[in-house]
């Protein structure tokens, strides 16, 4: 089967799922909440902190079986000459590989690649559950007369988002150190050379000399503090830009078939398709070049 056909029959399946389900169970619509809705009764019991279960953790949780189950698939068939899965694995992995090597080069490419894999891979799986909004928000629970989904697009939880932005930016000063040292690395924050020049060309009785190192040095100091809230600016930037493209996607793909369940959703259900292969390709990518910033020399950095 082609891959046009192949597309073509998901389609589809996706507007006759999505038929099927107004006609028959009236397709409720659930309520839209920007925090994750626990799911009634399901709790775990950890001893001293019961862990109440969201949609959104639970679909987390599917996404990684999904992805778990798919290589112990390839990997149940390798051989030698490949076949179809084994090709498609394949091929995905030599992109990945590529792309990590083309920006971090062949020295940090092993370290970076298992890294950006696997935040790619989970993103987009995560990602890929918000077109099926639609159809997953027919299965859920009431609770005080509202519906709650039992599946929700883990990129729709600023508790995912977050913590996946707190991993990127912590991988980033930990590849960091590794590279530079720790002085090397904390001297791009607390820069304070220039001062140190200032004070030895004073005791050399160079005063104008002096007073150019000091205004370089007061410059390079800022810059540093500059750098140390970049830093934490990243986080709300990786949290945030990831949330609200899911969550403006899945609000809007709750409401649409709401308002007219048939024909209009389907160019929507393509866009956030698209989308959601793009977020999760700009966070690794992203993820990728501040890794490889951070591993960067100071003089490799200017260059």
């Amino acid at each position: 089967m082609s891959k046009k056909w192949l597309i073509l029959l998901i389609t589809l399946a996706s507007l006759a799922a999505m038929i099927a389900i107004r006609l028959l169970v009236g397709f409720p619509i659930p309520a839209i909440s920007v925090t994750a809705e626990p799911i009634p009764g399901l709790v775990l019991p950890i001893p001293g902190f019961p862990l109440r279960v969201t949609n959104s953790l639970l679909t987390a949780w599917l996404a990684m079986l999904l992805l778990v189950l798919f290589a112990l698939w390839v990997r149940r068939g390798l051989q030698t000459i490949p076949n179809r899965r084994q090709s498609l694995a394949e091929m995905l992995i030599e992109a990945l590989y590529g792309l990590v090597v083309s920006v971090a080069g062949e020295k940090w490419a092993p370290a970076f690649f298992p890294i950006i894999a696997t935040i790619f891979l989970f993103v987009l799986v995560s990602n890929l559950m918000d077109p099926l909004t639609p159809i997953l928000a027919a299965v859920g629970v009431k609770e005080h007369g509202n519906l709650i989904p039992l599946l929700r697009s883990p990129s729709t939880d600023l508790n995912f988002t977050v913590a996946l932005a707190l991993v990127s930016v912590g991988l980033t000063q930990y590849y960091g150190l590794r590279a530079n040292g720790l002085l090397g690395y904390l001297g791009k924050y607390l820069n304070i050379r220039g001062f140190i020049k200032f004070f030895r060309l004073l005791l050399n009785r160079q005063p104008k000399a002096a007073l150019g190192a000091l205004f370089m040095g007061i410059i390079d100091f800022f810059i540093g503090i500059i750098e140390i809230i970049s830093e934490f600016a990243k986080i709300i930037s990786f949290s945030f830009r990831l949330f609200g493209n899911i969550f403006a996607g899945e609000v809007l793909l709750i409401i649409i078939p709401y308002l007219i369940p048939f024909l209009l959703p389907l160019p929507f259900l393509g866009l956030e398709v698209f989308v959601s292969f793009i977020q999760a390709f700009i966070f690794a990518v992203l993820t990728l070049a501040f890794l490889r910033m951070a591993t960067l020399t100071h003089g490799a950095e200017a260059h």
